[in-house]
């Protein structure tokens, strides 16, 4: 497997002051929280330490093409990379569960459809992955999880149609996404990170620059009018699009000489002081 460019679209800082979790089919059990000798904060040693890892969280977006045989590989990209949230598309495998991969790293996924395709998941790193408070696997292209410390910080893995889908799948995916979002609570941190599968263009006027920064590869398409129309709707900023950087950097898929941005993250527009760019 290449690692499809996870530098601009996943190579994102969370630094609001906490992103725990912690999910459940039953299976997926909580740990308890340490209860060990407070400090002077009045909390816990061990949870103190914890909460001070968590106050920078890398998260990250990549379509695998498949899980089959990358469970290890993607652990070691993780950990070389620093990684502790990598939200991932077209998995490919069926059911909807929850796996070790190595390394500490935990997969929970949305499994794909009757024909063995699409399929999202997230994984999340051995600190993360013991305070999921719950997981939403609304079907094969959208899947959240609620991570909870002192902040509620939510997870959605999301996977686009393609641009040759018919437009009736495209709305449903877009309206599942919209009610996916009315669900979480405005209080409530939200990032989404996915293969949105469309280009968003440059920022046009001020409007769209309420959500876009600028920094884009391509010109708009049919697809990329819906990532902009959703982010307004929900008042979502495309992360990745805030950064300066070299078009090389830009680009988050390449196939021969075909390059393209597709894969974005989203995050409230209203928080968006609280996410960093990361360097490799």
């Amino acid at each position: 497997m290449t690692e499809r460019q996870i530098n601009s679209a996943s190579d994102v800082t969370h630094t609001g002051e906490s992103t725990n979790a912690r999910a459940s089919p039953p299976c997926d059990a909580r740990r308890p929280r340490p209860t060990s000798v407070k400090n002077g904060r009045g909390l816990p040693d061990q949870e103190r330490i914890r909460l001070k890892k968590l106050v920078q969280s890398r998260i990250g977006t990549l379509n695998v093409g498949t899980m089959t045989g990358k469970g290890r590989e993607l652990a070691d990209m993780m950990q070389r990379r620093r990684i502790q949230v990598l939200c991932v598309q077209e998995t490919r495998w069926r059911g909807n569960k929850a796996k070790e991969l190595g390394e500490g790293y935990k997969l929970f996924y949305s499994g794909a459809n009757e024909a063995g395709r699409n399929g999202v998941g997230i994984i999340l790193d051995n600190d993360l992955k013991t305070t999921v408070v719950s997981v939403n696997r609304r079907n094969d292209r959208i899947m959240s999880i609620k991570l909870d410390s002192e902040e509620i910080l939510n997870i959605i893995s999301v996977y686009a149609p393609q641009g040759g889908c018919e437009d009736e799948e495209k709305d449903t995916f877009w309206n599942e996404l919209k009610e996916e979002m009315e669900n979480i609570p405005k209080e409530e941190r939200v990032i989404i990170g996915g293969d949105l599968n469309g280009h968003v263009g440059k920022k046009e006027n001020e409007t769209r620059g309420r959500v876009h920064g600028g920094w884009t590869v391509g010109e708009e398409n049919e697809e990329g009018r819906r990532i902009v129309d959703f982010a307004l709707a929900s008042d979502m900023t495309l992360c990745n699009t805030y950064f300066k950087k070299p078009e090389s950097q830009l680009i988050t898929y390449r196939s021969g000489r075909h390059t393209s941005q597709i894969d974005f993250i989203m995050y409230r527009r209203g928080n968006i002081k609280e996410i960093k760019d990361c360097r490799q």
